[in-house]
């Protein structure tokens, strides 16, 4: 098979689709892959190391899209829309749920679209989403921590406190993988954590893990809203797979928080689970709504994108192996890379998907067997 890897155009992205190893793996199966010049440089991967693994380095664009299958990390932005075609499966994080206008090009397309963050487990685990999620609910402590500080429109607090000082109150409001590696990140800090979910298992592990270190509450409006209240630091993890998060505050909740409270939205790339949030860049990270301070970057990992491109393709790669061996034939095969199709010659294929956007739904395998 015939495999493109393109630069990332998204402000401030940095990781790679695929690294030299993942590219050398991709090679010795009798694979071709073209990488697109400077493809990998801002995860410190030279065009070098890519040829060096078996690549063909191409100059433009267009060229790593010529491809039986494109690989990326981030969803096609508007330049990129004239590449996508029929006979190309799309490899990457789409977060289609809050996108019309994406979803809608890709059906017109024809193209066959994956998307990483559905590909899913039958006992519910998200294996391409999860390192993500845990790059962005570490990263949601740090950065939360920054925007804390006063010349950032902050409270002025530090995270830790001192002896004598109270730490910062920290919300999150999730237990998942984001969740938890946040509080895993907060705790480290010394602030003051509270941890929301509505599931008592993921709750009760917190618990049992941190001993003391942190507390649980049940979700709930009034849970939500108390803790809410009192934060220096809120940080949203909510997820329903594919679908688009629900509102946990909303906006006439921010006139009752601490003024100069920051609001993280790890949540953002699936519409957010405030309803103030919109989605913001590296560029331009942040906003204030009554005096709260909005941090809803939604390429959050691509800040760190060594780790980033490391951990995605530790990930990855088995999936993109299954693909270039058997083509669309590895997604009739494979219960979990099937729940990962979202469109497919014109038809909408995730149910999530189409629920949110209100489109027409059809189940992955009828759509396959239609086409072939």
């Amino acid at each position: 098979m015939l495999i493109g890897l393109p630069k990332e155009v998204k402000d401030n992205e940095f990781r790679a689709g695929l690294t030299p190893g993942a590219v050398n793996a991709l090679t010795r199966q009798g694979h071709r892959v073209k990488v697109q010049s400077g493809a990998g440089i801002g995860s410190s991967f030279t065009d070098l190391e890519y040829l060096s693994a078996g690549a063909e380095i191409v100059m433009h664009a267009e060229e790593a899209w010529a491809a039986n299958m494109v690989v990326k990390v981030k969803e096609p932005i508007e330049a990129e829309y004239r590449y996508l075609n029929k006979d190309t499966i799309l490899f990457t994080y789409l977060h289609l749920a809050s996108n019309l206008t994406l979803t809608d090009v890709l059906l017109q397309s024809g193209i066959t679209s994956i998307a990483y963050e559905t590909v899913q487990f039958p006992d519910g685990r998200l294996p391409l989403l999860m390192p993500m999620s845990e790059v962005a609910g570490r990263m949601a402590a740090q950065v939360g921590a920054t925007y804390l500080q006063k010349n950032h429109g902050g409270r002025g607090i530090l995270m830790s406190g001192i002896p004598g000082v109270p730490p910062a109150t920290v919300v999150i409001l999730g237990a998942g993988i984001a969740g938890s590696n946040a509080a895993r990140v907060a705790v480290g800090f010394g602030a003051a954590v509270t941890v929301l979910d509505v599931n008592y298992e993921r709750l009760k592990t917190l618990d049992d893990i941190y001993r003391g270190q942190l507390q649980t509450r049940i979700s709930n409006a009034y849970t939500i809203e108390e803790a809410v209240y009192e934060a220096d630091l809120v940080i949203g993890a909510v997820l329903i797979p594919g679908a688009k998060a629900p509102w946990l505050i909303r906006a006439d909740m921010l006139k009752k928080m601490r003024q100069g409270a920051v609001i993280v939205d790890v949540s953002i790339d699936q519409g957010g689970c405030v309803e103030t949030a919109r989605p913001t860049t590296h560029s331009d990270p942040t906003y204030t709504v009554d005096g709260i301070v909005h941090y809803c970057v939604a390429n959050m990992p691509g800040a760190v994108p060594r780790t980033s491109t490391l951990a995605l393709n530790n990930a990855t790669l088995p999936y993109i192996l299954n693909l270039a061996n058997e083509g669309l034939d590895a997604l009739r095969r494979d219960n979990a890379l099937q729940l990962g199709l979202t469109t497919h010659r014109g038809h909408l294929t995730h149910a999530a998907v189409a629920q949110s956007l209100a489109l027409n739904y059809m189940e992955p395998l009828q759509a396959l067997s239609a086409s072939a």
